[in-house]
Formats: C-alpha cells, structure tokens, sequence
C-alpha cells in the first residue's frame, strides 16, 4: 500500500512538475509568440495604397494622371447563386463592348473561373471604373468584391512617351515606375501606403466600440515639367514626317532652354504608347536621346574649335598651312568630305567650310592632354545628369592612351562617341556664355498646394566669354554660308553646324549608311532654344546638310513666332 501510495505521489509530482513546465514554456518563454497570435485573431489589418503623383506640362495640363480604378474579385466559397447565373449578370456589365458574341465569351471566361472550388480568391476583372463597381455593388451579390488598383493615364498617348516612361509591377505585384520621370523619380511619385487596423471577433465580425487605428497614405508628389506641350507637337510631327520624307530609319530631336536647362521638347521615333506598354517590346522603352551612343562627327567641331580658341592657340584669323591637300596621319590621309582644298584657311573658314584638314591643324596646335582636360570640362565621358532614368555614357579614352591618329580623327567627331543629351549640353554652353548647365525635365515638385523650385544647376565656366563669343559668330557664318544655307529661315540668325558620320561597324565604317545631324541655337546672340536633330541612315542622301540640317530649320520655323522671336535682319 505504502509502495502505491509513493507511486501515486511520485507521478502526481511529475505532474505538477510537468504542468508548471508547460506554463512557463507558454506563458514565459512563449508569451510574445501567443500575445501576437491572440491579436492577429481579433485585429485585422490592410495597407491603404496612396495615390500617384501626376506629370504635368509647363502649362500644368496632364501628361501622365492616375484615376480609380478597381479589381473585382470572387470567393467562390461564398456564392448564393449558382456560378452561370453570376456570370451572366456580370458579363454585360464588365465587357467593353456591346457585342453579344464578346459578353457569351466574357461570360463563359467568368465561369469557368468561378467555377473552381478549390481556392478562396480570385481574381475577374482588372482596371474597372468606379461606375462599373457602384452598378455591380447595387445588385448585392455574395461572394463578390473589389479592391482598389489605381490607373496610369497618358492623356497624350504616345506623345512624350520616352520621356515619361510607364508604370508596370514589381515582382510583388505593386505599382513601380520604369524608365524616364516615371522610373526616375517613382519614390517621389509613389507616395507613403497608409494601414487600417481594426479589432473584430473569432467570426470576423468588427467589434462595435472596439479598438480602430488609421495611418493615412499620403499622395505622391506632382512633378511640373519645362515640356512645352505646343513645342513638343512641333517637334513629334515635324520629327516623323522628316523620317518618312529622308526615309531614314530613327531619329531625335532634343530642344534645350540655354538659360536653365530646362527641357523643352524631347522626341525619338520609333516609339509606343505607355498606357499599352506591354503590347510592345524592350527596344521602344529605351530613349535614345539618353541611351544611345554615336559618333558625332563634325557637329563635333565647335566644340574642339571653341577648345582652341580658348586655350589661345588659335584666333578666328589664324591661317591653315596644311589645308591644300590631305594630310597624312600615321598610316592614314586624312581628307576633306568633298575632296575640295582651300590652302590658307582661316579657322573661320575651316568651321564654315567644315574642314577636317583644317580641324587636324587645330588639333595638332593643342595636343591631345589639352583636349582631353577640356573635352571632361565640356561633360564628354559621364553622364550630364539629366533626371531621367537610363542615361548613359560612353568613356572617354583614356588621357595617356591617344595616338596621334586618335587626336587628329577626335578633332572631327570620328573615333569618339556621345550621347544626344552630352551634343546638346556641350553646344548649350557655347550658347550660354561659356558656363555649364545640366539639364532637366522637372521644373517644380508640387503637393497639397506648396511648390519646391528645382534651381537650375550652374556648373563652372568651362570656356571664356569671349571664346564663347567668337566660336557662335563661326557658328553663325557656317550656317548661313554652308552647304545647308538654302534651307536657312529668311532674316534670322541661327548659329549651327551639320555633321554627317559614317556609322562603325566591326572594326571599320560603313561605306553606305550614316548619321545625319544638326546642332545650334537661336536667335545666336540671344538664344531662345537650343536644338538638335539626329536621322539615323536616312536613304535619300547620306549628307546631313540634305536631311537634319531642313529639318532643324523646318522645325525652328515653326518655333519662331510661338517664342515670339523677330527676323533681326
């Protein structure tokens, strides 16, 4: 007896033991663990998505806008009527048209999506208006509901669409922004989610007096852009007939304020549209303006003469004494486009005549170190900054690596590669005095009413005034007295240069294909714009001064009165 009763004893013991184990284990070692799983049971939480930003042109009307928009979803769980009879009352209701062979589809896809038992959610139908979503909710259907998914609209379609880039998903199935201001500045644009929290019972049932908390999302920022809505029509019409006019293959034209930097237009052709991003591939997203690279050829001359005439080792009167005939470089004869020689150029003439004789001269007086400092000042080898997403830059070889053939084919834009955005910022400079600029699209960022100016940033002077000076007066006579002069607007003065590269390919250059190009601002002593106008393998004629440089005109026509600019002659 005695032995069962220590038995008894024993285990009561390990018991009690036991138990005070297992409450230690729960309420101690566990405590946080079964506190957050007591909450999670009676509070429901949802994040609160904020609404996106708007883009908006210089004149605040819409270039990107979000609206509502809404997912409707099922739980075929929780379905009165029988998944065909809701499927043909929604059918009409969420088709886009009023066919009646697309609502039989639309209501045959319905049901066989709800006809799946197996899950508790499902997705309907995507990018609903509020409309829609008020006469579904009036039917009360069971098992149906919506959620919230903002819409991106581009009021434009496809105009501006490079550099605006589009809003897609992240892998998460969120809103992100890819590619030009959406991309670049989707933190701004995306706005801070907001989170509901409310306390309900075991059933789901809200508890009526019961804990409710609410962090409200707050809006993404609005961004004000320089983009001139008129000027960026201009530019996209002008842009797509002059490639179908020179049959060229793709083009740019970029329109700069030299005063601020501020973008005024920006056009590539092929492009898409952004509301329908996903119906096109990779290659249209990518804005060339930015992202390409090319060699400019002899829009490239200004800058190395601006460099020159900076460096004082040539005047605008100084003399060529090796322009009557090519020069041999190395291994190789460097000569004139047109094979035509004019001995004892001036360094005006050699700008005018574009002159890549005349350009070696320049480029021997220098030596390739003083280029290469100036060429970094200028911006040539990394990024101008631009706030868009996805620029790019080509290195600039390095400083003790330049041969005497690299200096002399440098001088005339072969041998070396830019982007469009780098061209125009370099030429802007010269149109500005001498000071950099860099560029931007967004002029101000706006929310609930208050305004932050973006300042325009205003880097170091990069050449003289007075250089600054004489290269637009070269600028100004290469224009007017150029291979392009037929096709100059009457009575304004523009200051600009043609350039026409062979495109490398392999190790060597194309024999046929080219670059067309066109550079300059106006009117030259007073500039309202700086342009620039890229074809790529125009088939008409491989000259620039037969495709880009009419087409810059052409569009600086239309620019004129609208800017209010006067003839000065």
């Amino acid at each position: 007896m005695q032995k069962r009763i220590k038995f008894i004893l024993v285990v009561f013991n390990l018991l009690t033991v036991t138990l005070i184990g297992r409450l230690y284990y729960w309420q101690v070692v566990k405590s946080e663990d079964l506190a957050y799983q007591a909450r999670a049971q009676h509070l429901f939480g949802q994040n609160i998505k904020a609404m996106r930003g708007n883009i908006l042109a210089s004149d605040g009307s819409w270039l990107a806008v979000s609206s509502d928009s809404w997912l409707m979803f099922a739980q075929p769980k929780e379905l009165e009527k029988s998944v065909r009879e809701v499927a043909n009352i929604v059918a009409p209701l969420i088709t886009e048209t009023s066919d009646q062979n697309d609502v039989y589809n639309e209501a045959v896809r319905i049901e066989g999506i709800l006809s799946r038992k197996d899950v508790d959610w499902v997705p309907i139908k995507r990018d609903l208006d509020s409309d829609i979503k008020k006469n579904i909710e009036a039917l009360k259907l069971s098992g149906i509901g919506f959620e919230f998914n903002e819409d991106r609209a581009y009021p434009e379609g496809s105009s501006s669409a490079q550099i605006l880039g589009f809003v897609g998903k992240d892998e998460e199935g969120n809103n992100q922004g890819y590619f030009g201001l959406e991309g670049y500045y989707d933190l701004f644009l995306s706005g801070k989610p907001g989170f509901l929290e409310r306390e309900r019972s075991a059933a789901g049932v809200p508890f009526l007096g019961g804990r409710n908390s609410e962090v409200e999302a707050q809006r993404g920022v609005d961004l004000l852009t320089h983009i001139d809505k008129t000027l960026q029509f201009i530019v996209e019409k002008k842009l797509k007939k002059g490639i179908e006019k020179y049959g060229a293959v793709a083009g740019v034209v970029i329109v700069m304020d030299p005063s601020d930097g501020g973008i005024m237009a920006m056009a590539s052709y092929p492009s898409y549209d952004p509301s329908e991003y996903y119906k096109y591939g990779d290659e249209f997203f990518k804005n060339p303006a930015i992202s390409d690279t090319f060699e400019p050829g002899s829009i490239f001359k200004p800058i190395v003469m601006a460099v020159a005439l900076d460096a004082k080792v040539v005047d605008p009167d100084t003399e060529c004494d090796i322009c009557d005939g090519p020069y041999r470089v190395d291994k190789y004869d460097i000569k004139t486009w047109n094979n035509k020689y004019n001995p004892n150029s001036t360094m005006t003439e050699v700008i005018m005549n574009s002159d890549n004789v005349g350009m070696v001269f320049v480029g021997k007086k220098l030596g390739s170190e003083k280029l290469y400092d100036y060429l970094k000042k200028f911006g040539f080898g990394e990024i101008t900054g631009i706030d868009l997403q996805g620029e790019v830059s080509s290195m600039l070889r390095e400083k003790d690596k330049w041969s005497e053939v690299d200096l002399a084919t440098a001088t005339f834009g072969q041998g070396i590669a830019v982007t469009p955005i780098q061209m125009l910022k370099a030429i802007a400079i010269i149109a500005r005095g001498g000071v950099e600029i860099t560029p931007q699209v967004v002029d101000k960022i706006i929310i609930d009413g208050w305004e932050d100016d973006i300042e325009p940033y205003e880097g170091e002077r990069v050449i003289s005034k007075k250089a600054a000076s004489q290269i637009t007066e070269m600028m100004i006579k290469a224009a007017l007295l150029g291979e392009a002069k037929w096709a100059i607007p009457k009575g304004f003065t523009i200051a600009g240069k043609t350039g026409t590269a062979q495109i490398p390919v392999s190790g060597h250059y194309d024999e046929d294909k080219t670059i067309g190009s066109f550079v300059g601002f106006a009117p030259a002593r007073k500039p309202k714009f700086a342009m620039l106008v890229m074809l790529r393998e125009p088939s008409s004629s491989p000259w620039a001064s037969e495709t880009a440089a009419p087409l810059w005109f052409d569009i600086a026509r239309e620019f004129f009165p609208y800017l209010g600019v006067q003839p000065d002659y």
